[in-house]
């Protein structure tokens, strides 16, 4: 590869700025200063520094949405040997991490990226990014329940903050709820359910803000467009409620 190449590969500049910089001695091969132009170079066995700086090959940004299924760690990797998010994303190269984390009994939307700054993004309480859950529950919550979930509920000596709750479907004994929240405390749903009396039997996470899964089938996943990052930090959906009855 051309030294100028490798340099606006890595980001240190436009490939023009580049040239700019060899010509004017600020680059060095294996600790050689390089001046002329043409010059090739293997990233792989060779170091190359600008301003004694080590330049090393900027790492192309992926932004992935899996929806995962029950039975699968969000880790990287797993001490006991149960199947991680990453065995799922068959034909990726790139070094990727779980934004957050989805309990290994909770299936859906989960992003995945090597961003560490969008995963702070997202991540961090000041931006508030709306996380859509749908939780089929033992028994009927009724008003107070529902007021209960929506208003906040004492975990960990700590008032949740307020989420918005409705009623989407019905099976004997059973309700779903829809349930959005900007927070990601730890199994946050369940123990918010079963602080008003109602144990979560199934739950799955719909959407990050205005991304859903739409139609996604589980143990699959898409790259995300730009217009998808946009829509995760526009707000929240709401799902057709009819779709749960």
């Amino acid at each position: 590869m051309r030294l100028q190449k490798y340099l606006a590969q890595a980001g240190v500049a436009s490939r023009r700025g580049a040239e700019e910089m060899i010509k004017s001695g600020r680059v060095a091969v294996d600790g050689m200063v390089v001046t002329a132009m043409g010059v090739r170079i293997d990233p792989d066995v060779q170091q190359v520094t600008c301003d004694g700086v080590l330049v090393t090959p900027e790492a192309k940004k992926i932004y992935i949405l899996l929806h995962k299924p029950v039975g699968y760690v969000t880790t990287v990797r797993d001490t006991h040997g149960r199947p991680t998010v990453l065995s799922l994303l068959k034909n990726v190269s790139e070094r990727v991490f779980p934004v957050g984390r989805l309990d290994m009994d909770t299936s859906g939307a989960l992003i995945l990226t090597n961003d560490g700054d969008f995963s702070q993004k997202i991540l961090h309480p000041s931006f508030q990014v709306d996380r859509t859950y749908r939780a089929w529950v033992h028994g009927t919550p009724g008003r107070e329940a529902l007021e209960a979930l929506t208003h906040g509920i004492e975990l960990d000596g700590r008032r949740t903050a307020p989420a918005r709750v409705r009623i989407v479907g019905a099976r004997p004994g059973k309700t779903a709820l829809e349930i959005t929240i900007h927070e990601g405390r730890k199994r946050q749903i369940r123990r918010m359910c079963e602080q008003v009396g109602h144990r979560v039997t199934a739950l799955q996470r719909l959407a990050y803000g205005g991304l859903t899964l739409n139609g996604l089938p589980p143990g699959n996943f898409r790259f995300l467009s730009a217009a998808d990052r946009r829509r995760i930090f526009s707000g929240s959906v709401q799902t057709d409620a009819t779709a749960f009855a």
